[in-house]
C-alpha cells in the first residue's frame, strides 16, 4: 500500500533533522532547523556532561536494536515480526525508541552535535517504519483475535476492565498449554480472550509510541483502511446492504416482512457485537489520544452505520398501509431497544449523524404508525357497503377491525411510545366513565376505533327492513367485539368495566329484538283468562295464534346468532315468556275444544312443540327451518325445552 511505504522520508539535509509535521496527527515535534535552538549552558558542566553521555548511549543502544531488526523486512509479504518473535525484546524496542526521541530532544535543545542528531532522525524514520509494519501486520493477520465478537466478549472481562497496558502480560506464559489464565487481581478467562487481550495491547504499544514520536497520521492510515474493512465485511455477512426506495417498495408485503425480521435480528449483533466491539477496540489502541481515537473510530463506523439504518429509514417513507403498521412498530421497537447503545458508540461528534439518523428515524416511524392509525379510523367512517349481512350475522368490518384491534395489542408496549396521551381524554367520558384511574393512550385509542366502529355498525343496521333483525344483528356484531377482546390482549388494554359495558349493550339490543320479533306472537292470546269467552273465540284465538307463531318462525328461520351462548341466551328467555304463556292458554281451553272435530288442524302447536321450534332458531348450520310445521311433529327436548320445563 502506497500509504505504508515510508521508505522515501529522508532527512531534509545531512546536518539538519527533519521537519516535523504540523498536522493535527504530529504531536512530538522537532525543529525546522538547529540554528533556531541556542544553549547557555557551558559545554564541559559537569551535569550536563553526563546527561549528554547517558543520550549518546541511548542513541547507541537504539542502534544496535533498531538495525537487529532492519534487515529482517523487506516486504510486508516476507515480514518478521518482532512481538510474535520476542516479546520481550518488542517491549526493549519500544523503550529504546522512547528514550532515542528523548536523545533527539537534549541534542536539539543544546545543539552540540548535529551528527548524532543526523543518525538519531535516521534511526527513529528506521524505527517508524518497522513499527508501521508491525502495526500493520498485527490488525491484518490476527483478525481472528481482532474480530468484534472477541473484542465484545473480552470487554466484559473483568481481566480487561482493570487491565489498561501491557504490564499485565508479564506474568503470563502462552506456552503453558492451560486453557485458562490467571492474573493478579483478575478473574480467570479463556486463552483465546488473553490472545486478543494481548493482541490489543500490541497495538496500543506501537500507536502510543508512534503517535508521541509524530507519525499519528501513519498510523491512522493503517488503522483506518483494515478495521473499516472488518466492519464492511461484517455487514455484509449480517446480509445487511444499502437498498434502494425502488427495491423495498417492490416487495411484497411477505417480503418486506421477512426482510425487516432479517434486519432485526443482524441490526442486533451489528451494534451489540460488531460496532460495540470495534469502539473499544478504537478506545483501548488510542486511549492516549482523543483526538485520533474519534478521527479513527468515524472514519471506521461512521459509513456502516448509516448503512445500518438505510432500511428502516426507507421502510418508514414507503406508501402506508393497514398492514404496514406490524412493520413499522418492530422497527420502532428494535431501533428504540437499541437506541441507548447506538448513542454511547456513536456519541463523537464527528460521528454522531448515526445517533441523530437513529432519533429521528423514531419520530419517522412514529408519524407513520400514528398516520396508519388514522386512516385506519377513517377507513372505518367511510365504510359505504349497502351490502347486508345475512341473518343478521357478524359484518365483515366487525372481523377485521376486531382482529386488527386483537393484533395491535400484542404491541401495547411500543403504541404506548407512539399515540400521544391527548388521544385519550375524550374517552374517558364514554367507556370509563366509572373507572378511577388515569386511562392510558393505548385504551383510549382502542376504545375510539371500537367507538367508531359501532357507530359504523349503527348505520348498517338500519340497512335491514326487519327492525327485529337489525337488533339482533348488532347484539351479534357487539357480541363478536367481545369474545376478540376478551380472547387477547385487548382485554388487559381495555379492562373489565369496558367489556361489562358492552356486555350491557348486547343485552339491551336483544331484549329490543325479542319485544319486536315476538311481541305480535304474545298479542294473539288474551291477556288473562276468562272461563265466559265462547269456542268461536277460543278457536280464533288459536288461529291468530298459528298464523302469528309461523310467520314469525318463518321469518326467523334464516336469522343465526353464531354465538353460541347467546344463542342459547336469547332462545331460553323468549321460550320463558312464551311456553309458560301458551302452556296456561292452551290447558285452559283445550278443555272446552275437546269435542271439536278437526282439532288438530285448529290447534297445531302443542306447549312441546313450541320449545322444540324455538330451539330450532338461529343455528348457521342449516338446521333453520329444518321442521315441518305441524301438529304431528314430535322431537326430543331440547336445551331450551329443558329450561322452561
Amino acid at each position: 500500500m502506497a500509504i505504508l511505504d515510508m521508505s522515501k522520508r529522508e532527512p531534509s539535509s545531512p546536518s539538519t533533522p527533519q521537519r516535523a509535521k504540523k498536522s493535527l496527527f504530529s504531536f512530538a515535534k522537532t525543529t525546522s532547523s538547529l540554528s533556531s535552538f541556542s544553549s547557555h549552558i557551558p559545554p564541559h558542566e559537569p551535569s550536563l556532561t553526563f546527561s549528554r553521555s547517558i543520550m549518546e548511549e541511548h542513541i547507541d543502544n537504539a542502534s544496535t536494536i533498531i538495525k537487529k531488526w532492519d534487515h529482517k523486512e523487506s516486504s510486508y509479504e516476507k515480514f518478521t515480526s518482532l512481538f510474535q518473535e520476542d516479546r520481550k525484546e518488542a517491549k526493549a524496542y519500544i523503550q529504546c525508541v522512547k528514550d532515542l526521541k528523548k536523545a533527539m530532544h537534549f541534542f536539539v535543545t543544546q545543539h552540540s552535535t548535529c551528527n548524532k542528531l543526523v543518525l538519531a532522525q535516521n534511526l527513529m524514520q528506521k524505527a517508524m517504519k518497522r513499527l508501521e509494519n508491525e502495526f500493520y501486520q498485527i490488525l491484518s493477520t490476527k483478525k481472528e483475535h481482532l474480530d468484534p465478537e472477541s473484542i465484545s466478549k473480552s470487554s466484559r472481562s473483568s481481566h480487561i476492565s482493570r487491565s489498561t497496558s501491557v504490564d499485565s502480560e508479564e506474568s503470563t506464559d502462552l506456552g503453558n498449554g492451560s486453557s485458562t489464565i490467571q492474573h493478579t487481581g483478575a478473574e480467570s478467562i479463556s486463552e483465546a480472550e488473553h490472545i486478543s487481550f494481548l493482541t490489543m495491547c500490541d497495538l496500543k504499544m506501537i500507536a502510543d509510541c508512534m503517535i508521541g514520536c509524530g507519525y499519528a497520521k501513519e498510523c491512522w492510515k493503517i488503522y483506518r483502511i483494515i478495521r473499516k474493512s472488518v466492519v464492511d465485511e461484517g455487514l455484509y455477512r449480517l446480509g445487511i446492504e444499502s437498498r434502494s426506495s425502488a427495491y423495498v417498495n417492490a416487495m411484497r408485503p411477505n417480503a418486506l416482512e421477512h426482510q425487516v425480521k432479517h434486519w432485526i435480528d443482524s441490526t442486533k449483533i451489528a451494534v451489540k457485537t460488531l460496532f460495540y466491539g470495534e469502539k473499544f477496540l478504537c478506545d483501548h489502541v488510542f486511549s492516549n489520544s482523543k483526538t485520533i481515537n474519534e478521527t479513527c473510530f468515524s472514519d471506521v463506523a461512521k459509513e456502516g452505520g448509516m448503512v445500518l439504518l438505510k432500511l428502516p429509514e426507507i421502510v418508514a417513507k414507503t406508501k402506508k398501509s393497514d398492514e404496514k403498521i406490524f412493520v413499522l412498530m418492530d422497527l420502532h421497537e428494535a431501533i428504540a431497544e437499541l437506541l441507548p447503545e447506538i448513542e454511547s458508540i456513536f456519541s463523537f461528534d464527528s460521528i454522531s449523524s448515526v445517533k441523530l439518523q437513529a432519533i429521528s428515524l423514531l419520530n419517522k416511524l412514529k408519524i407513520s404508525v400514528s398516520n396508519i392509525l388514522s386512516d385506519f379510523e377513517l377507513s372505518i367512517q367511510r365504510n359505504s357497503s349497502k351490502t347486508t349481512v345475512s341473518g343478521g350475522g357478524i359484518h365483515p368490518l366487525t372481523i377485521s377491525v376486531s382482529d386488527y384491534l386483537a393484533s395491535l395489542a400484542s404491541y401495547n408496549g411500543v403504541l404506548s411510545d407512539i399515540i400521544s396521551e391527548s388521544t385519550s381524554t375524550k374517552f374517558s367520558e364514554t367507556y370509563f366513565e366509572s373507572q378511577t384511574s388515569e386511562i392510558s393512550s393505548v385504551s383510549g385509542k382502542m376504545a375510539w376505533i371500537v367507538l367508531v366502529l359501532l357507530c359504523k355498525l349503527d348505520s348498517k343496521a338500519e340497512l335491514y327492513n326487519d327492525i327485529a333483525l337489525s337488533y339482533l344483528f348488532l347484539a351479534n356484531n357487539i357480541q363478536f367485539i367481545i369474545e376478540r377482546v376478551r380472547g387477547s390482549t385487548l382485554s388487559i388494554i381495555l379492562g373489565e368495566e369496558w367489556i361489562l359495558n358492552l356486555e350491557r349493550k348486547v343485552k339491551l339490543y336483544t331484549t329490543k329484538y325479542e319485544n319486536v320479533a315476538w311481541n305480535k306472537v304474545f298479542m294473539c292470546l288474551p291477556q288473562s283468562l276468562d272461563p265466559a269467552i265462547s269456542s268461536d273465540t277460543i278457536k280464533e284465538y288459536f288461529k291468530r295464534f298459528n298464523k302469528s307463531f309461523e310467520a314469525t318462525y318463518q321469518r326467523q328461520k334464516s336469522w343465526i346468532v353464531p354465538d353460541g351462548t347467546l344463542r342459547d341466551e336469547i332462545k331460553v328467555s323468549i321460550a320463558r315468556k312464551l311456553v309458560p304463556f301458551y302452556r296456561d292458554f292452551y290447558e285452559y281451553y283445550m278443555v272446552v275444544l275437546s269435542g271439536e272435530k278437526d282439532l288438530e288442524v285448529l290447534v297445531r302447536f302443542s306447549p312441546d312443540n313450541i320449545g322444540n321450534y324455538l330451539s330450532d332458531l338461529f343455528h348457521e348450520n342449516g338446521r333453520s327451518g329444518s321442521l315441518i310445521l305441524s301438529s304431528s311433529t314430535s322431537l326430543p327436548n331440547s336445551c331450551v325445552w329443558q329450561c322452561i320445563s
